[in-house]
């Protein structure tokens, strides 16, 4: 089969489609035929290997330990391992894989869920990883409450798009921030308030908020902290620019530190993929939360989509179609 693939860690250039054999599922496990998978900050970092301290957490010390990029996918079951009950053969289910930017890939059973029929496989595909991170963002580690007036700075990206969604939906007011060329879109997802960050500083403590999210960013934690209520909460999602060694991380334990001799809840969190928040997420796309996806690329272009997502062109989230609209079929 076809697959974006990379031997060693480097810059997206070292990427490129191949043939390499189709994997086998094991015990727990399914075999997806890939419809779309979806494309997130995070295959970058698998790409590059950076910061050092993800090679730690698994991925592979000197080298990538799997070969095939993506985690985000959305397809249907062709084949299942030992001691799986379902999802069955000729379900279309979403979740997460390993190595998703192929035809076929593997994923454990307890990582899927059934598709949401609303939605088509490309969105789907979007909405994992990031919805997962914008769902404990905004509801487990943010505790939102209807009311609250909540900054989420990186507004228009994969998380920031699901987060705004989210707060709104909550009855928070919501104030989003990003680009000019993208104010359009964080205000058609619920935000009440949008604020282009090359023209105004959100966090100039002229306007205090109960919850700030900030997704990817490197703003000082005085300066967030000035922006905050006596008493509200700092969620640090992700982060980027941190050094090649930890990343945003320092940020984050800054943070965590900090909050015990403050008011001011002062948080991080590390996503992850438990079954439950999987449900949670797949009844919260049912109900009407929606990825936006902006960009769909072929599998033969994932080295493009990679450059588009380095250079920050994408707003929400970008897709690769593995299979055709028209060979994905009906639900």
């Amino acid at each position: 089969m076809r697959a974006a693939v990379r031997d060693r860690y480097g810059p997206v250039s070292a990427v490129a489609v191949q043939e390499v054999p189709v994997p086998a599922p094991a015990a727990g496990e399914v075999l997806i035929e890939v419809c779309s998978a979806g494309l997130d900050r995070g295959v970058w970092h698998v790409v590059t290997g950076l910061p050092y301290l993800m090679r730690l957490t698994g991925f592979g010390l000197r080298r990538p330990r799997q070969p095939v990029l993506g985690s985000d996918v959305a397809g249907r079951v062709v084949a299942s391992g030992p001691d799986v009950d379902r999802p069955r053969v000729g379900d279309a289910v979403v979740g997460i894989g390993s190595g998703t930017f192929a035809r076929y890939t593997v994923a454990r059973a307890d990582r899927l869920v059934p598709k949401p029929t609303r939605l088509s496989f490309g969105q789907a595909a979007a909405a994992p990883t990031s919805g997962l991170a914008a769902m404990q963002a905004v509801h487990e580690v943010g505790r939102v409450e209807a009311g609250q007036h909540v900054l989420v700075l990186g507004a228009s990206g994969g998380v920031g798009s699901l987060a705004v969604q989210l707060a709104a939906l909550a009855g928070a007011r919501v104030t989003g921030v990003a680009g000019r060329a993208k104010l359009d879109l964080v205000r058609s997802l619920g935000a009440d308030r949008v604020i282009d960050y090359a023209q105004d500083d959100p966090c100039d403590g002229s306007i205090r908020y109960d919850l700030i999210l900030d997704i990817g960013g490197r703003r000082r934690l005085g300066t967030l902290r000035t922006a905050l209520t006596r008493d509200g909460t700092l969620v640090i999602v992700g982060g980027e620019n941190g050094g090649r060694w930890t990343g945003g991380v320092g940020r984050q334990l800054r943070a965590v530190l900090r909050s015990t001799v403050s008011r001011q809840r002062l948080t991080a969190f590390v996503s992850s993929p438990t079954p439950q928040r999987l449900e949670r997420l797949r009844l919260a796309l049912e109900q009407g939360l929606t990825p936006v996806v902006t960009e769909t690329y072929s599998l033969k272009e994932v080295p493009r989509a990679l450059r588009d997502l380095e250079a920050g062109r994408i707003r929400g989230k970008s897709v690769i179609e593995v299979r055709s609209t028209r060979e994905q079929g009906p639900d």
